[in-house]
């Protein structure tokens, strides 16, 4: 069987069923080729594998599903001392080591040994049957024993989950994606919250017939959260009435209000809650305090930038443990290089940023809308 622990979840009090309700459901989803049953004991998540199944990729998946603190691959055993102390030496007796401990758990407080107990009967069986040595701060060996309501549990690997909370669990946000390496981290920043995450790109359909990047790496975050939706906006006759409008120092920031705005329409689509940025405080001109004030402004939904306080060491080293570092350096034509002026404005007034937007028809958006596609992904 396969055990799983969670750990965030268990501090929601009246609405832990509500999470433990979600984070099954996407269990059984994503192991739906897998595992023969689910069933839930208090503080855990117990799988049935089907017969023959692959436990590299099992692990592979379980490690990238939000809501999980920690799995093992276990041995169901009875509510029997002397089976989980047969089974625990004959275990011993397959490992190489010289020091060991045993770690032992007991939520069924109806078993008549106490975890203190079970440690040490069963580590003076293994101590005096195999001459090892008990060693509690940093043994070779940990076996680790858990006494459940139905069945005891006997295993010696903890495989480490992303935690947080189960994806989908605090409803939908929009994220914004551009192909770069923030947004695809920010966007899996709030799936580790427990949010379904919906991508936005805007590209120019000018310069790119269609970004297969960007889908390639929604597609790799679709193996956090499961199968996830795009929008494609091509925004190429947006640009070019930006560039007509407005004084080149105030594109990007009048480009961007657009994009804020045509976001909130679609999170009013979807039924969203939240719009997601991939911006970090003082990275670039765009993201200056008082740039990102003008930038806001335009939405109707509250935005949230989990990277806001972080470098861009931190966020290249997350990239590269999603997996998704070396696809966004790939190189792409992007909407947003194409709109940066050799000296933009760096801050903002509000007042005069709005001045500027009334030349742009707000139709466009309407328009541009109508023109986008959706694409499905599932992972890699």
């Amino acid at each position: 069987m396969i055990l799983i622990h969670y750990g965030e979840i268990g501090l929601k009090g009246k609405n832990r069923k509500m999470f433990e309700d979600v984070l099954v459901k996407n269990i059984r989803k994503i192991l739906k080729d897998e595992i023969e049953n689910i069933r839930r004991e208090y503080g855990r998540i117990i799988l049935e594998e089907r017969e023959g199944v692959d436990y590299k990729k099992i692990k592979e998946k379980l490690e990238k599903m939000p809501g999980i603190e920690n799995f093992s691959f276990t041995i169901p055993l009875p509510l029997d001392l002397e089976e989980i102390k047969s089974k625990a030496l004959e275990i011993a007796e397959k490992k190489q080591f010289s020091s060991f401990k045993v770690y032992a758990k007991r939520s069924n407080k109806r078993f008549p040994f106490s975890s203190i107990e079970i440690n040490e009967i069963i580590g003076k069986e293994i101590k005096e049957k195999l001459s090892k040595k008990v060693d509690l701060r940093n043994p070779e060996l940990t076996i680790f024993i858990e006494i459940g309501n139905k069945n005891a549990y006997i295993y010696t690997e903890k495989y480490k989950g992303i935690g947080g909370l189960p994806a989908g669990s605090q409803g939908k946000v929009i994220a914004l994606i551009s192909g770069g390496i923030d947004s695809p981290v920010a966007s899996w920043l709030m799936m580790k919250r427990g949010c379904k995450v919906i991508f936005l790109h805007f590209y120019n359909e000018n310069l790119v017939a269609y970004p297969r990047k960007v889908e390639e790496i929604v597609k790799k975050l679709a193996e956090y959260q499961g199968e996830t939706k795009i929008y494609m906006v091509p925004f190429g006759e947006g640009q070019s009435e930006i560039i007509k409008s407005i004084p080149s120092r105030y594109r990007m920031i009048l480009y961007r209000r657009f994009m804020i705005k045509v976001a909130n329409e679609i999170s009013r689509k979807e039924k969203a809650k939240a719009i997601v940025t991939g911006d970090s405080m003082g990275q670039v001109a765009s993201q200056t305090l008082e740039n990102l004030q003008c930038i806001y402004d335009a939405s109707a939904f509250p935005i949230f930038s989990p990277l806001i306080g972080m470098d861009k060491r931190e966020i290249i080293e997350i990239a590269k443990k999603l997996g998704t570092y070396d696809i966004s350096i790939k190189p792409m034509e992007d909407c947003c290089s194409f709109m940066i002026a050799k000296h933009p404005v760096t801050k903002a007034k509000l007042d005069r940023v709005k001045e500027m937007e009334k030349n742009i028809r707000d139709q466009l958006i309407d328009k541009l809308i109508k023109k986008s596609f959706e694409i499905k992904c599932t992972k890699n």
